[in-house]
């Protein structure tokens, strides 16, 4: 058998890389040639390209609705606002904005304007009284710390903390607020609401400037007697309890004043 034009398997072919890869007949190419369609090169013609749909129309529209229901929910919120407070203004109430004191507002205050001229005395006296009940118990406080210190006892730390706490907000909502919408509105129910609380003021005032020995050997209080029983032991702490008495005395009597110019002036309004 002839075998002299067999390929030699061990021979090593020169390929041509800038060869024509369509060869002749017969000829073997490693590299098979690719089809047209998966040639990809830059800058051909049939290069392979892809296309990503943009529905751009479709989203601004879309945007335009939702931003035009917006504006009309947000202009149907503002009528019914305005709705709401014209109906209010007619209705004659009215919004009391916090002005007092001047460096933090927690409190509406504004006799000169809203507060009948003939009234505005008795209004400004009920709140020095009120004023007074928060220096008084400030200041109990204050004593009571001092004797504290010196050996007094935690109880009545304690006790002249809730004094204070619940003193200056409850005597200003119970009797001193009832009484400025009463001279601003005239109403007899409200007037009636703040005589009952001020002679409950006018009590506490009263057992606080004596302090007797009921709870605590009465030392929570900077009465008369506390000032008797604590002077003996401690100088300091003893003046501090006779100025607390002094303050208490003061309140007591400024509350009473008040009480009678408030009683005089309800009855002259009646008749």
């Amino acid at each position: 058998m002839n075998r002299h034009h067999d390929p030699n398997p061990f021979d090593e072919e020169e390929v041509n890389p800038f060869s024509n890869r369509a060869t002749a007949p017969g000829s073997k190419s490693r590299n098979p040639p690719l089809a047209p369609e998966v040639q990809l090169g830059f800058g051909q013609r049939h290069d392979a390209t892809v296309d990503i749909p943009l529905d751009t129309t479709n989203d601004s529209k879309k945007k335009g609705q939702e931003l035009a229901a917006w504006e009309a929910d947000l202009k149907r919120r503002e009528m019914e606002i305005k709705r709401r407070e014209e109906s209010v203004t007619r209705a004659g109430v009215t919004v009391d904005d916090k002005n007092w004191p001047p460096f933090f507002p927690i409190i509406h205050h504004d006799i000169a304007n809203e507060i009948p001229v003939h009234a505005q005395r008795l209004q400004y006296l009920a709140f020095a009284s009120w004023l007074g009940i928060v220096l008084c118990l400030v200041f109990n406080l204050v004593a009571v710390i001092v004797c504290w210190i010196r050996g007094g006892g935690v109880k009545i730390f304690f006790l002249a903390v809730i004094y204070t706490l619940l003193g200056v907000p409850l005597s200003y909502v119970l009797w001193y607020r009832p009484l400025y919408r009463a001279m601003r509105t005239d109403s007899a129910l409200k007037f009636t609401w703040f005589f009952l609380f001020y002679l409950l003021h006018i009590a506490f005032c009263i057992f606080a400037a004596i302090a007797p020995p009921v709870v605590f050997h009465g030392k929570s209080l900077t009465g008369i007697l506390a000032a008797i029983d604590v002077f003996s032991d401690h100088v300091l702490v003893g003046i501090f309890y006779l100025v607390g008495f002094g303050l208490f005395c003061l309140e007591s009597l400024l509350s009473l004043w008040v009480l009678q110019r408030g009683s005089n002036g309800k009855e002259q309004s009646a008749a």
